[in-house]
């Protein structure tokens, strides 16, 4: 159902909880070139996203903007941010910042036709490491992914936040990732990783459960990369 709160504000009640998928549903409502995320504990800078829709016009490959996140009241560098800037992934001359292969969903903009053609985040996935397969799909489909530091997001997250059950669930969701898209060598060595973190790590554990309980979709849907975004991938793993 949808319920307009505020002139040009929309809200969508869904009957549960899609975690992550909401924004796929956010998505489809709007009929806009441009799609910027934010959760209820972050928020856009000014001139943030006027700037990321000059860039999407200028560039007609680039189908989605990570931006620089500044974490709490410090205003801290999300560490994820520092990976994408320093990223050893070759920089493309048609994107507007370097090349990336992953994002932080709060601190995102995306091509709408693009990210709804990918098929949006992943039901299964709820929330934490969502972000991974998405990237992956608008790559196979030709994107382009650009971390763009001059655009801002900032991100006051929840001091007390249950740290295990997330981590369950972003060991979950990184091996179905490495089982959807990666050859067998890869989701092997990925598995391999993951039963020794089990061993000693609980969240790690259950999120292994986790993945192994949903094996059968997973096969049903697996797509595995092309070569030149497998060797991509090796090479941020390395």
């Amino acid at each position: 159902m949808v319920r307009a709160l505020h002139p040009g504000v929309a809200v969508v009640t869904l009957p549960e909880n899609q975690g992550a998928a909401a924004r796929t549903v956010g998505a489809r409502q709007v009929d806009e070139p441009y799609v910027a995320f934010s959760d209820d504990d972050s928020w856009w800078a000014s001139g943030a996203l006027a700037h990321a829709a000059e860039l999407f016009d200028a560039y007609p490959r680039l189908g989605l903007i990570a931006a620089r996140v500044l974490v709490g009241t410090q205003e801290r560098l999300d560490p994820t941010c520092t990976a994408m800037a320093t990223s050893p992934l070759d920089r493309e001359p048609d994107l507007p910042g370097q090349s990336i292969l992953g994002f932080v969903a709060c601190g995102a903009v995306v091509r709408r036709d693009a990210f709804l053609a990918a098929g949006g985040f992943h039901r299964q996935f709820v929330v934490g490491g969502e972000e991974q397969l998405l990237a992956i799909d608008l790559a196979v489909a030709g994107w382009g992914l650009a971390y763009v530091d001059a655009i801002i997001a900032h991100h006051h997250p929840a001091p007390v936040r249950d740290h295990a059950a997330r981590r369950r669930r972003m060991a979950c969701n990184d091996l179905w990732t490495s089982w959807l898209r990666r050859p067998a060598h890869s989701a092997a060595r990925q598995t391999l990783i993951a039963l020794r973190a089990a061993a000693r790590d609980p969240a790690a554990r259950g999120g292994l459960l986790d993945a192994l309980r949903g094996a059968g979709w997973v096969l049903r849907e697996r797509r595995v990369v092309p070569a030149h975004l497998e060797a991509a991938l090796r090479r941020l793993e390395r």
